[in-house]
């Protein structure tokens, strides 16, 4: 029997809680062990690994591709904003008042006023726009940044869910109409939905945020929620229609074709690094991390199995395999190391959510196959050599769908309709959430958070229709809309 080469194993640290029974311990696990992300040295922010960061470039290419092809141009504004420009919209400042974090000093010398860390920019943008805007030829403006932000939340922080600084894209767009402005709003949502969908392979439910939970500033929301298997829902991608709100607190005026002078109507719109964070959650398994192949930077892993008298021709094999999967434009990454063996190894592609992953051995070469592992099931099976990359696209491509399909599963299961608060509250238990008639009053929306620890989501673009005489679910005043309620992040 020939020697075998491959060096001991050093073992391989899994994931020591179920995804079941400790969701959040589960969560942390698999952001450290699949070197996604770590903790540093401030409070409340991450750093962003490449394996992560990576993702997030592919998010942002797909959504800047296709708000190009809208019209939207991409700007470059300052991280730094006067206090005197973030607080001319009142509702704007008290919304972000308690989350901003400010410079008061250059070296020694204090500043003759402060100046936010951009919390979100429409001050420092919209104090640009007043002065650029002049005509009705100036519009529509649409612009866009991708930025960093700092939010000072005092929540417990949460890789990617819930962080002190994270990434985003904000659009600020400028119309001459009402009726333009808000008209955008599909276009984005469908937008944001179609990478959601087809890229981050995850379902959501699209509507209106209630008054409170609004953007500060806007006239109103509109959400993408996911919902985790924990029973909590996150919000994703959103949509406000600013109507003049900035407009008149900025003086951003154009004349019309009539000479008239008029407030231009507004919009902004964003997707954050969070979504990678929904991602990992929703996709990933005991086993560690679950990537959707049209994310994954690696989307097959060769792993050779090596021995001393067979090692030069199956790596030779191996890397023929390798060119001819990337010349379908799969990326591939052949482990040719030799100081782990294939068990370690496999562990590793696993923990890290490598989509698919092709073993080759001497035994698989007189047979002239492959042995071919899907991350998303675990099942198995023999492939042809001379088949592989086609049979690979193949495999990617129902992996992807499948991803996708699982999600809706569970996104479908989650929600359940009712019409009082103890069915409410027996939903919120079983980790589900709830639609529900509403009178969309404040003061019930605050006593039924007290009461369950939940609170509204969004409210359906497409409402079921109300019975006649409908009251609220919670208070028993008039219905006037069906709304999303659950626990969330």
């Amino acid at each position: 029997m020939a020697k075998k080469e491959q060096k001991k194993s050093r073992g391989t640290k899994g994931i020591s809680v179920s995804k079941e029974n400790d969701f959040s311990e589960w969560y942390t696990q698999v952001i450290q062990k699949a070197d996604l992300a770590d903790y540093s040295a401030v409070s409340g922010c991450m750093v962003i690994k490449p394996a992560a960061w990576a993702i997030w470039e592919k998010i942002r290419d797909q959504v800047d591709e296709r708000i190009k092809k809208l019209g939207v141009q991409n700007v470059a504004f300052p991280i730094f904003i006067p206090e005197s420009l973030l607080t001319k919209e009142a509702a704007h400042i008290e919304g972000f008042a308690p989350e901003v974090a400010w410079v008061t000093h250059a070296g020694n010398s204090k500043l003759s006023e402060r100046l936010a860390i951009r919390p979100t920019s429409e001050a420092i943008m919209y104090d640009s726009y007043s002065k650029w805007i002049r005509s009705h030829n100036d519009l529509p403006l649409k612009y866009n940044q991708w930025s960093n932000v700092v939010r000072w939340e005092f929540k417990h922080p949460t890789p990617f869910f819930r962080t002190r600084e994270f990434y985003f894209n904000e659009g600020h767009t400028c119309f001459a109409t009402q009726k333009e402005a808000e008209n955008e709003g599909e276009e984005i949502i469908a937008m944001y939905t179609d990478v959601c969908e087809k890229f981050l392979a995850l379902p959501s439910f699209v509507g209106k945020k209630s008054e409170k939970e609004k953007f500060a500033g806007a006239v109103y929301s509109t959400s993408m929620e996911f919902m985790m298997d924990n029973g909590k829902a996150i919000q994703g991608p959103v949509f406000h229609h600013d109507g003049q709100n900035f407009s008149k607190a900025y003086d951003i005026k154009f004349q019309d074709v009539n000479g008239k002078e008029s407030y231009v109507w507004q919009n902004t719109w964003a997707i954050s690094t969070r979504m990678i964070g929904v991602m990992f959650a929703i996709h990933s398994d005991d086993k560690g991390l679950v990537l959707p192949p049209k994310l994954a930077a690696t989307q097959v892993v060769i792993v050779p199995i090596l021995f001393e008298d067979s090692k030069a021709e199956v790596l030779k094999k191996a890397r023929e395999i390798q060119k001819n999967l990337e010349k379908k434009g799969i990326s591939v990454y052949l482990d040719d190391r030799d100081n782990y063996n294939p068990g370690w190894k496999f562990n590793e592609w696993e923990m890290k959510g490598i989509p698919v992953r092709i073993e080759l051995g001497p035994r698989d070469l007189e047979k002239h196959q492959v042995m071919v592992a899907r991350r998303d099931t675990s099942e198995k099976q023999a492939l042809e050599i001379t088949a592989i990359a086609d049979e690979v696209r193949i495999l990617l491509d129902d992996i992807q769908k499948s991803l996708f399909d699982k999600a809706q599963k569970i996104l479908d299961k989650s929600i359940l309709k009712v019409d009082n608060l103890k069915d409410a509250k027996a939903a919120f238990k079983d980790k589900r959430i709830v639609i529900a008639p509403w009178c969309s009053a404040v003061e019930c929306e605050d006593i039924f958070k007290e009461k369950t620890g939940a609170k509204s989501l969004n409210s359906p673009l497409e409402q079921p229709k109300l019975k006649k005489g409908q009251t609220c679910s919670f208070c028993k005043e008039e219905a006037k809309l069906w709304m999303h309620f659950g626990k969330s992040y």
